[in-house]
């Protein structure tokens, strides 16, 4: 497997505002959802256009978070973006980390009438499940990217090696995340199934760790992975660098650097598909810069697939 990088494109809102902590990519219309996890709103880019939707309402005053201003700890920390439905109407199932309390809510973005309009709904007894289910006391979880394979939305914990916790994921069925969202059942009630555990090695003694997925037509998987020496799932570090990860269920088939782009290890949050192509994958990636200063970057990615390994796994 093989990684190039195509393209790179600096994200900014049309008044020239940054588009900052990128932290997930999901289709919506003919355009791309963008969430930023420092913000309660996301950026909807389309036909050149980026122009920002707000999806939760401010936060005791205030719309975005830094740890400069003191107000990190505020923040909802949206970090998934997964295709869904709703009522049959496509959609965007957006998701937070989990990593406090303040972070355990979901939002629906979905179009009326061509124009976005976003649902919210607390779902902190389901983070609780999926805590249990992957063996994880609530201050180690990290719920940081997801993928969905048909009916189910494979999410994925960001493990942190030095603190001694891999990778991991459950899955959960699509049709009763969206209804635990939008209040027409009990979080609790949402099945947790299928915990797995992988070992996706280090750089430089830093462990790598998934940040964030796209389930290829094969049934395979790719993550995106950073190796951030950071000690907890709160606080950033450096990184040191970044890959994607092929999987065939729960076992890791290849390992791939992410090329440096102008001397810099660009740290991926958010994946999505472009298109696949016999054994060329093209996808979508976003860039948290991981300052509230600098805007985020957008990453054409194209994937050579050509020999790589498959598994029954």
């Amino acid at each position: 497997m093989r990684v190039l990088v195509d393209e790179v494109r600096t994200l900014r809102f049309d008044d020239g505002s940054p588009v900052t902590a990128a932290s997930a990519i999901a289709p919506l219309a003919d355009g791309w959802l963008i969430v930023q996890d420092d913000a309660t709103s996301v950026a909807w880019c389309r036909g050149g256009s980026v122009a920002p939707f707000r999806v939760l309402p401010p936060v005791e005053g205030h719309d975005r978070f830094s740890e400069e201003e003191g107000t990190k700890r505020l923040k909802p920390d949206l970090e998934v973006a997964c295709p869904a439905e709703v009522d049959g109407a496509p959609a965007v199932l957006l998701l937070g980390s989990g990593s406090s309390a303040r972070r355990m809510r979901g939002v629906l973005v979905r179009l009326d009438a061509g124009r976005p309009v976003a649902s919210a709904g607390d779902l902190a007894p389901l983070y609780q499940r999926v805590a249990d289910r992957l063996g994880l006391p609530l201050d180690r979880l990290n719920l940081e990217g997801a993928c969905r394979h048909g009916g189910t939305v494979r999410w994925f914990s960001r493990g942190n090696l030095a603190a001694g916790v891999r990778s991991g994921s459950v899955d959960v069925p699509l049709a009763e995340l969206v209804a635990a969202v939008l209040g027409r059942c009990d979080p609790a009630s949402v099945p947790v199934a299928e915990p797995r555990a992988y070992d996706l090695g280090a750089v430089d003694g830093v462990g790598l760790a998934v940040t964030d997925a796209v389930a290829l037509p094969d049934g395979r998987t790719l993550l995106s992975a950073a190796a951030e020496d950071t000690p907890n799932a709160i606080d950033d570090g450096p990184v040191v660098a970044t890959a994607l990860v092929l999987l065939d269920g729960a076992t890791v088939l290849e390992v791939a650097p992410v090329p440096e782009v102008g001397g810099r290890v660009h740290k991926i949050e958010g994946l999505a598909l472009r298109g696949v192509r016999d054994d060329r994958v093209e996808l979508a990636a976003v860039v948290d810069a991981d300052d509230h200063r600098l805007p985020s970057a957008e990453l054409r990615l194209r994937v050579d697939l050509t020999g790589a390994l498959s598994s029954s796994g």
